[in-house]
């Protein structure tokens, strides 16, 4: 992954707030009611977000804002993008299925792909949260965040939209497909 380590320059800060203001003021509908002044004000605060929002826009995931936890005061970002972020594909599920591979291994897994990134794999719920703000991986597919049970038997789960409808389905933790990646969550 590139430059994980490093504070974005000055200008990588002003692309990513000028491509964030304008997917927030292009798609109101993701989140009536939030102003982006805030935002922005927010996230100049030093929340050491910007690299993790920096790399889902970078792999092509156009993160926007789709609620703010009452609770945290923290604004809430999903990967909008219209399909399973191109740059996030061809991933099995997690560390312990990148090594069950013998052969024709994945160049990295979802789980470690998201935590090197600093986001959260979306939940199921999550998923359809966002289902509900568009119409979301018509194409495509993205791994969910598997329960425990389903994983240790060595499952995980993904969801895609086909008919109008989310659907959730099962896989061998290890597959991995060109048109299945992953959608992250992040909050500021």
């Amino acid at each position: 992954m590139k430059n994980t380590n490093k504070e974005l320059s000055a200008k990588q800060r002003e692309e990513l707030f000028n491509t964030l203001k304008t997917r927030f003021e292009k798609n109101m509908s993701r989140h009536k009611g939030i102003e982006w002044a805030k935002v922005q004000e927010k996230l100049e605060a030093g929340t050491g977000k910007l690299r993790s929002l920096n790399e889902m826009e970078r792999t092509g995931g156009e993160p926007d804002i789709v609620g703010l936890d009452k609770k945290t005061g923290e604004y809430i970002f999903y990967d909008c993008s219209a399909e399973s972020p191109k740059d996030r594909r061809s991933l099995c599920y997690d560390r312990e299925a990148l090594e069950s591979r013998k052969e024709f291994k994945p160049k990295n897994s979802a789980a470690v792909m998201a935590a090197e990134m600093g986001i959260e794999i979306l939940t199921e719920e999550q998923y359809r949260e966002l289902q509900k703000l568009g119409e979301f991986d018509m194409k495509t597919s993205s791994w969910v965040k598997t329960p425990p049970d389903i994983r240790k038997l060595g499952g995980a789960l993904f969801c895609d939209r086909r008919y109008n409808t989310v659907f959730v389905y099962h896989n061998g933790a290890e597959s991995y497909y060109a048109a299945r990646g992953f959608r992250g969550s992040l909050k500021v």
